[in-house]
C-alpha cells in the first residue's frame, strides 16, 4: 500500500541483537528531518539486504515514526569436522573461509551449499571422488549456530588401466613406462604414481610429445585424453589417444637475421646435427644458446626462432634459424624473495650480474649457481621481469626456498668396550641466517672423548676472504680399561680462504698442536718407537696448512654435472715432530641420462717425516667405510697393533664409481635415488712394505640416497670381493653428511 510522503520526526530499529544500529542509520538512505517516499524506503531494505547481516527486513509507519524491523542472521559460533583424515583441520577451516563461511560471520544457506561444494573438490584433488559430506547445523544461544561438517572419505581412486592408442613405432608399454602416472607397484604407498591428477597427467602427455619429437616425429600430436572415473568411484582408467605423424631427418641447418657479426661463433652453438633424426632437445638447446650468448652482450630481449621448412616428400626438414639481436639493457634492480631466514647480504654477496650494470647472461647463471652452492637452498630461480615504460631495462627476480641448514645429534650408549658413553654434536651452517657455520662435538665415552669447536666466516673481508676457527681436544683408547694406553691431542687452529677466481679458492693455515702418548697395556710398538725416537711421550707440532679447491659442479647437494677438486698440504716446521702431510680428491658427475648420473671419486693422500725424525703415527692416514672402501669396517685398513686396533699408514688411496638413479616408483626425483658402486682401496704402513695389510681392497654393492632435512643420508650394502684373513668386515653401512 502507497504511502503518502511525509517528514520523517523521528526513526527506530527493531529486532537488533548484535548489529550496532549505527550500522543502519548509514545505511539507509533516509534521515530525521527528510521527506520520505516509497522509493526511498525500497531502497532502505535494498540496502540493509545487501550487507548480507539480515534474513527479513520490513520498513513500517507509525504516523511520522519510521520504523526499521529487522531479523538477523545467525553468527556461525563455531566449525568443526569429523572424519577427516587426509587433510589437516586448519587446511579446510581455510578452504571454507576463502568461501565466505567462517567463525563469526553471518551464515546462510547459500554458503553452507558452496562450503560442501568447496570440501568435495578438496577431495577430489586427493583422488577422493567417493567423499560424502553431511552438513550438521545445531542452534546456539544469542542466534549463533555451530556447524558440524561429518566426512566419509571412503578409498582414493586409483588408476586401473592406462591406454595409449595410435603408437605403431614404440611398444605401448615403452611408451607407458615414460609416465609417472602408474597402476600402481610395491611403491605407490610412497609414490603415490596410481593416484591420478591432471597435472601429473599433462605432464606426463608433455613427456610423450617429448619422447616423439625428440627422435624426429616433428609432427606428432596428441588427438584427445580421456579420463573415465568408473561407478564404483575408486577406479579411473586413462585413454591417450595419438597421432605419430611421419619420421623427418634434418637436412640442414642455417642462419638468418642480425647475429651481430658473429655468425660462425653462433654456428660453434648449433647442437643440431644435418642427417640425423629431428631432435626437438636440440633444437630447443641451439636456440637457448642463442639467446644466452647475446645475453652476454646485453641484449636480453633477442628473439630467437627455429623455423622448419618441411620436404614431406622426401621426409626431410631443414631449420632456419632466425634471430633479432632486439635493443641491448641494463639490470635496474635484483629482488631477491623466499629468503625468510638468510639475510639478503649473504645473498647479494654471491650475484656477479650487479644493479645498473648491463645485463650479463653469463654473470646472471654463474650468480645462481653461486647461490645454489651455498647449500641453504633446495631450490635457487632467476627470472627476468620488463619495467614499464623502459624498453632498455630489466629486473631481477632472485626466487629461493630454504632448507634446514642445522644439524642435532643426540645419543647415549653402553658396551663392554667403550663403556657409557653420551654425545652430543650441533652444526649450523647458516648460524642466524648469517652465513657463518658454526659446530659443537661432545663426546663422553670412555675410550674417545671429544670436544670440538669450530667457526666458518665465508666473508671474513668484503672480497670474499673466509676465516676459519677450530680447537679441539681429543682422547682415545682401544678399550675402557685405564691400564690400556691413551693417545691425547689438543689443539687449534686457524684458516683464511682467498677465492682467486670463480671456481678456484686458495686456503692458507696455521694452527699450535699437542699430542702425548699415554703409555699402558697394548702400547703399539710403533707408538713407542716414536716415543724412544723423539725422546719423549709428549710432542707438539706447529702445523702450517696450504690448499686449493675447485668446485665446478651444477649443486652441491645433489651434483648431475661437473668437477670438484681439492688438494692440501700440511707442514710442520717446528715443535717435536716434523713432518709434511699432503691430500688430493677429486670427484667428477656425468649425466648418462635424463634418470642416470654417473659419479667417480679419486682420493690419494701421503705423509713424510722431515730430517732425522720419524712421521708422527698419530698423523696416519685411515681407509675403509663410507666415504672410502664400502664393505670393510670405518678406519679399519691397514696395519694393526697387538690388540687388532687400526693403527693407520703414512699414505692412502680410494677409488670409487657410482651410477645413480630415481629410487624405482618416485619417477625422476632425485631426492630419493639409489646407485650402484665399486669401491677400490688401501692404507700403507710407514715402511712401505707390500704386504696383506697394504694390499687393495675391492668391493661392489648398492645403496640409497636421500636428501633428508638434516643432510644427505646414505644407506650402502656393500660385498667384499677382494679381501683378506683379519679384515674386519662390515655389510650394511650408513651415514648422514658426505657424498661419496
Amino acid at each position: 500500500m502507497a504511502v503518502t510522503p511525509f517528514t520523517v520526526k523521528d526513526i527506530r530499529i527493531e529486532g537488533l541483537q548484535r548489529v550496532e544500529p549505527g550500522t543502519i542509520f548509514v545505511t539507509i538512505p533516509v534521515r530525521v528531518g527528510e521527506s520520505y517516499t516509497d522509493d526511498k524506503g525500497a531502497a532502505a531494505i535494498k540496502a540493509l539486504f545487501a550487507l548480507g547481516l539480515f534474513k527479513d527486513v520490513r520498513i513500517e509507519v507509525n504516523g511520522d515514526i519510521l520504523v526499521v524491523v529487522v531479523e538477523e542472521r545467525p553468527t556461525v559460533a563455531d566449525v568443526e569436522f569429523i572424519g577427516t583424515k587426509e587433510f589437516d583441520k586448519d587446511v579446510l577451516k581455510k578452504a571454507l573461509r576463502d568461501v565466505g563461511l567462517a567463525d563469526g560471520r553471518p551464515f546462510d544457506k547459500a554458503q553452507l551449499d558452496r562450503a560442501e561444494q568447496e570440501l568435495k573438490r578438496q577431495y577430489v584433488n586427493r583422488s577422493l571422488y567417493a567423499a560424502e559430506v553431511v552438513t550438521t547445523v545445531t542452534p546456539t544461544e544469542r542466534n549463533r549456530v555451530n556447524l558440524t561438517f561429518s566426512v566419509v572419505e571412503g578409498e582414493p581412486a586409483k588408476i586401473s588401466e592406462i591406454r595409449i592408442v595410435g603408437a605403431k613405432a614404440f611398444d605401448e608399454d615403452t611408451l607407458k613406462g615414460l609416465f609417472d602416472l602408474s597402476t600402481g607397484g610395491w611403491m605407490s604407498w610412497y609414490t603415490k604414481s596410481n593416484r591420478y591428477s591432471r597435472a601429473k597427467l599433462n605432464a606426463d602427455i608433455e613427456t610423450l610429445k617429448s619422447y616423439y619429437l625428440t627422435r624426429g616425429y616433428l609432427e606428432f600430436r596428441i588427438e584427445s585424453t580421456q579420463v573415465a572415473i568408473l561407478p564404483n568411484k575408486t577406479d579411473i582408467a586413462i585413454t591417450v589417444n595419438m597421432s605419430e605423424g611421419e619420421r623427418f631427418v634434418v637436412s640442414g641447418v642455417s642462419l638468418e637475421g642480425n647475429y651481430l657479426g658473429r655468425d660462425d661463433e653462433f654456428k660453434s652453438l648449433v647442437a643440431v646435427k644435418p642427417g640425423q633424426a629431428y631432435n626437438s632437445e636440440e633444437v630447443a638447446k641451439t636456440t637457448k644458446a642463442f639467446t644466452d650468448y647475446f645475453g652476454n652482450f646485453g641484449f636480453a630481449f633477442a628473439r630467437v626462432e627455429a623455423r622448419p621448412v618441411i620436404d614431406r616428400e622426401n621426409n626431410r626438414v631443414a631449420l632456419v634459424m632466425q634471430a633479432d639481436a632486439s635493443r641491448r639493457a641494463y639490470v635496474r634492480k635484483i629482488n631477491v624473495a623466499g629468503n625468510n631466514r638468510t639475510r639478503d647480504l649473504v645473498v647479494r654477496r654471491e650475484l656477479r650480474q650487479l644493479e645498473a650494470s648491463w645485463y650479463d647472461g653469463e654473470k646472471i647463471k654463474l650468480s645462481r649457481d653461486r647461490v645454489d652452492r651455498l647449500g641453504y637452498f633446495t631450490d635457487v630461480n632467476i627470472e627476468t621481469v620488463d619495467v614499464p615504460g623502459a624498453p632498455d631495462q630489466v629486473d631481477l627476480t632472485l626466487t629461493l626456498v630454504e632448507k634446514p641448514t642445522g644439524s642435532l645429534s643426540l645419543g647415549a650408549g653402553y658396551s663392554s668396550g667403550d663403556g657409557l658413553g653420551l654425545s652430543f654434536g650441533i652444526k649450523q651452517d647458516n648460524a642466524f641466517g648469517s652465513g657463518n657455520s658454526l659446530g659443537v662435538q661432545v663426546n663422553t665415552s670412555n675410550t674417545n672423548r671429544v670436544i670440538d669447536f669450530s667457526t666458518t666466516d665465508p666473508y671474513f673481508t668484503q672480497d670474499g676472504v673466509s676465516r676459519s676457527i677450530d680447537v679441539y681436544y681429543r682422547t682415545s683408547s682401544p678399550y675402557q680399561d685405564t691400564s690400556y694406553y691413551k693417545l691425547q691431542t689438543q689443539g687449534g687452529s686457524i684458516k683464511f680462504g682467498v677465492p682467486f677466481t670463480e671456481s678456484d679458492t686458495v686456503y692458507f693455515g696455521a694452527g699450535v698442536e699437542a699430542t702425548k702418548i699415554i703409555p699402558g697395556t697394548l702400547l703399539p710398538t710403533s707408538y713407542q718407537t716414536y716415543a724412544d725416537k723423539i725422546g719423549s711421550y709428549e710432542s707438539s707440532a706447529v702445523p702450517l696448512t696450504v690448499g686449493w679447491s675447485r668446485d665446478r659442479r651444477d649443486s652441491a647437494l645433489a651434483p648431475n654435472s661437473g668437477i670438484y677438486q681439492r688438494a692440501n698440504m700440511e707442514l710442520s716446521p717446528a715443535g717435536d715432530a716434523h713432518y709434511v702431510r699432503a691430500t688430493y680428491q677429486i670427484q667428477q658427475y656425468i649425466p648418462l641420462s635424463k634418470q642416470l648420473t654417473a659419479a667417480f671419486n679419486a682420493d690419494v693422500g701421503v705423509g713424510y717425516a722431515i730430517g732425522d725424525l720419524p712421521y708422527p703415527v698419530f698423523k696416519n692416514f685411515f681407509g675403509g667405510g663410507l666415504g672410502s672402501v664400502r664393505g670393510f669396517e670405518q678406519g679399519s685398513l691397514g696395519p694393526r697393533d697387538a690388540s687388532g686396533s687400526s693403527l693407520g699408514g703414512t699414505s692412502k688411496i680410494s677409488l670409487n664409481a657410482e651410477v645413480l638413479a630415481p629410487f624405482p616408483g618416485v619417477g625422476n626425483d632425485k631426492s630419493l635415488r639409489m646407485y650402484s658402486f665399486i669401491d677400490a682401496g688401501s692404507v700403507s704402513g710407514p715402511d712401505g712394505v707390500n704386504d696383506n695389510a697394504a694390499s687393495l681392497r675391492v668391493s661392489l654393492g648398492v645403496g640409497i640416497s636421500w636428501l633428508s632435512p638434516v643432510g644427505p643420508l646414505r644407506l650402502a650394502f656393500a660385498k667384499p670381493i677382494k679381501k683378506f684373513d683379519g679384515d674386519k668386515i662390515q655389510n650394511m653401512q650408513f651415514q648422514i653428511g658426505t657424498s661419496f
